[in-house]
């Protein structure tokens, strides 16, 4: 991999905005000799929080490679859609990318909307990576059946759900000394619910015990009844794999109820700090794909800032970073067989180069991918100090 492919200097807006397009409406008018690929992703609604950082990395690699002269000379045209957050609305506008041209596609973003794009993508064998949606049903069609068919064209740059939750088993026990413990979860979530059951699995081999198991479903905000309950149990520590929005409100409500118990959370929690008080969210931990701060990702932070003028808001913008920069690995491999974009060998092509990386280096960690085009990754432990979030270690 070219170092200009990882991190190339915005030297030509002029030229990337006329290729790319410099606002968020898609267009299927690709001038010549370019490469059209897709993000779709939620980038409105109640979830934009997460869908507008994954936009915003993908959209400034893109632009630093054609600043830097694209791959094999052509630059890529990146069209854009905003699915809502919606299965149905992901998979129209996955049909609007392919009437438009694209070869490629990164996203979707939440986990239901992904699922519904990569089942039609696999159809199509459709190069697809996402840079956040974590439940096993993304790249296989029936998890729980070891038979099942691998989406083989589907990957991602974060590490899945069940790994998620074998991990919140193993902290609890090996690093925090629980052997109580509750769950809060939200019902009919499938990386709510594949999580906890993934922990659940573990808790014999960790020693643990669970001593309080409460759910809510989407859209409650009051979780007092659920919250006098955990207490009343008296675990040691609370696993919440959940969202920020709803972690806030439910670490808000237990500590009101309360309920001292050490607090772990999924991936989601990125951002929890602005969500409850410093003091209710003290000693808070949860795990991300990737570690703020640290050298790896210390160029990508400061470009960020550069190009939105705000600091990287969650761990989604470098994964966002990383599927870009797998994705266009895999279309530099493509162009390397003198392929045509589009046509189904140069889409195996794009598929074949980034099943074949060992070792890969991203910003958030180095990249092997198993059979199930799963990345073989560390997790970072992100624990909540003084109202910040601050990388503790990799576990």
């Amino acid at each position: 991999m070219k170092k200009t492919l990882v991190f190339a200097a915005v030297i030509a807006v002029a030229v990337v905005c006329l290729f790319v397009g410099c606002s968020k409406k898609a267009s299927s008018e690709a001038a010549p000799n370019t490469i059209t690929i897709a993000f779709i992703g939620n980038t409105t609604g109640d979830y934009a929080m997460y869908g507008v950082p994954v936009r915003n990395s993908v959209k400034m690699y893109f632009d630093q490679l054609n600043a830097a002269g694209g791959i094999n000379g052509k630059l890529i045209n990146l069209l854009e859609y905003d699915d809502k957050a919606d299965g149905v609305e992901a998979v129209n506008a996955y049909n609007l990318a392919k009437a438009n041209g694209a070869t490629a596609i990164i996203g979707s973003v939440l986990t239901g909307a992904t699922i519904a794009l990569s089942d039609v993508t696999y159809d199509d064998n459709m190069p697809q990576i996402t840079a956040s949606a974590t439940n096993p049903k993304v790249t296989v069609m029936n998890p729980d059946d070891p038979k099942s068919e691998v989406k083989t064209n589907v990957f991602r740059s974060c590490f899945l759900d069940p790994f998620q939750g074998e991990k919140m088993a193993e902290y609890a026990n090996k690093v925090l000394g629980a052997k109580k413990v509750a769950f809060f979860y939200e019902n009919g979530s499938d990386y709510s619910e594949s999580i906890v059951a993934a922990a659940e699995a573990k808790f014999a081999e960790n020693g643990l015990t669970l001593v309080a198991k409460e759910a809510f479903a989407s859209g409650d905000v009051d979780y007092k009844a659920q919250m006098t309950n955990i207490a009343a149990a008296n675990p040691d520590v609370v696993f919440m794999p959940i969202y920020y929005g709803e972690a806030g409100l439910a670490i808000t409500a237990l500590r009101a109820a309360g309920c001292n118990a050490k607090i772990v959370g999924g991936d989601g929690f990125g951002s929890v700090k602005d969500y409850a008080s410093a003091k209710d969210l003290e000693g808070t931990v949860y795990f991300s794909g990737y570690a703020p701060g640290t050298p790896s990702v210390a160029k990508f932070e400061a470009d960020y800032k550069a190009t939105y003028g705000e600091e990287v808001p969650n761990m989604f913008a470098p994964l966002a970073w990383d599927a870009s920069l797998l994705m266009a690995h895999g279309i530099e491999e493509a162009e390397k067989k003198g392929l045509k974009a589009g046509t189904a060998e140069y889409k195996q092509a794009i598929i074949d180069g980034i099943k074949s990386v060992k070792g890969f280096e991203g910003i958030t960690g180095s990249y092997t991918f198993n059979a199930t085009n799963d990345p073989v990754k560390s997790v970072a432990v992100i624990k909540v100090t003084n109202g910040s979030e601050v990388f503790d270690k990799l576990f």
